[in-house]
């Protein structure tokens, strides 16, 4: 009876441990189960709703100015007022005089205008004549080699990867290059993103000569026939003068197998730094030749307005917008469709 009684209590006991391993399990889930809901439903957003924080900065405090059409209904404290939003939403202050000076002369020439649709015309006119948007594909030059740098943090490795995914995605082969030999574990990220997109993949040891992973990268692709190569390179302050002579070395050393490459050199920056992108943007441009820029985690920031500085003082193109973090999140960037976002 003894024994009986004993199996039954370490039965229940059993029973109720498992149950409580359960229910604990579940708690756990829950919300990670929630938060890749969340990022489901975030991803499938308009563009509007995924920059509404910049939206919110500069729509919803521009208000009551919006509506006025024309330059007289505009007192001098009025236009104090919006330049003083546009420099909240960190659109930088040249970039702001000049969108203003714009938007004044083009209420005055023009009546009957709101200032809603000459802000939205001046903003977009900025992007005019910049090769912004997607990547296309042309017969030549094959292979293209693409070479993306930016500081620590910015996301490169990731938008390596995203990019990789929307070019295969495109039919298009491609080669990731690990050519961030010193950031612990970017190797293997990268590896991640080449198994997850069916991309080839070369690397070196980590720690070793960056130079000669780019060399390998390109030799590869060349001898592949494949059609675009990545190359991941290491983030670096741009203030470092040794780092950034490292990634002209880079460069140079790629041009002893392809003289034209790299064909493109995207800057990544990180949306959330407003005008500090900028200042690194203009560092960067002083040593490297940067054909287009990346603008990530512009969906968790108020200071998407960095963006028009970019294309008025750098006059360079925006090539693509990081707004969430699903591999589609990464959007080719539409000047209309951004300042109607932000602004419509």
């Amino acid at each position: 009876m003894d024994t009986v009684l004993l199996l039954s209590v370490l039965g229940v006991g059993a029973l109720a441990g498992a149950v409580g391993v359960f229910l604990l399990k579940r708690k756990k889930a829950e919300p990670v189960a929630k938060e890749a809901q969340d990022r489901e439903i975030k991803s499938g957003q308009p563009l509007d709703q995924k920059l509404e924080k910049t939206r919110s900065s500069l729509l919803g405090k521009l208000g009551g100015f919006l509506s006025r059409s024309d330059s007289s209904a505009l007192s001098s404290k009025d236009w104090d007022q919006i330049e003083e939003i546009l420099l909240e939403a960190d659109v930088g202050f040249g970039t702001t005089q000049a969108l203003l000076n714009a938007a004044k002369e083009k209420l005055k020439d023009q009546k009957g205008l709101g200032l809603k649709s000459v802000l939205q015309d001046v903003s977009e006119s900025l992007f005019v004549q910049l090769k912004n948007g997607k990547l296309e594909f042309l017969p030549e030059p094959k292979p293209l080699v693409i070479s993306v740098v930016g500081i620590n943090g910015a996301g490169k490795t990731t938008t390596v990867g995203k990019l990789a995914q929307q070019i295969k995605n495109a039919g298009k082969s491609v080669l990731l290059g690990a050519v961030d030999t010193f950031r612990a574990g970017a190797i293997s990220q990268l590896k991640v993103w080449a198994d997850r997109t069916d991309s080839q993949f070369v690397t070196g040891r980590e720690g070793g000569d960056p130079g000669a992973v780019a060399f390998d990268s390109v030799t590869a692709e060349k001898a592949r026939g494949v059609d675009v190569v990545l190359l991941d390179t290491a983030g670096r302050l741009h203030t470092k003068t040794n780092l950034m002579e490292e990634l002209k070395k880079i460069h140079r050393v790629i041009k002893k197998v392809i003289p034209e490459a790299p064909h493109e050199t995207w800057l990544v920056i990180d949306g959330t730094l407003g005008q500090n992108s900028v200042i690194q943007a203009k560092e960067f441009q002083k040593s490297l030749d940067l054909t287009g820029v990346i603008v990530t985690k512009l969906d968790g920031t108020a200071k998407g307005g960095a963006v028009l500085s970019i294309a008025s003082e750098l006059k360079l193109p925006i090539r693509y917008i990081g707004v969430g973090e699903s591999v589609e999140d990464l959007t080719p960037f539409e000047p209309r469709a951004f300042v109607d976002a932000i602004l419509g």
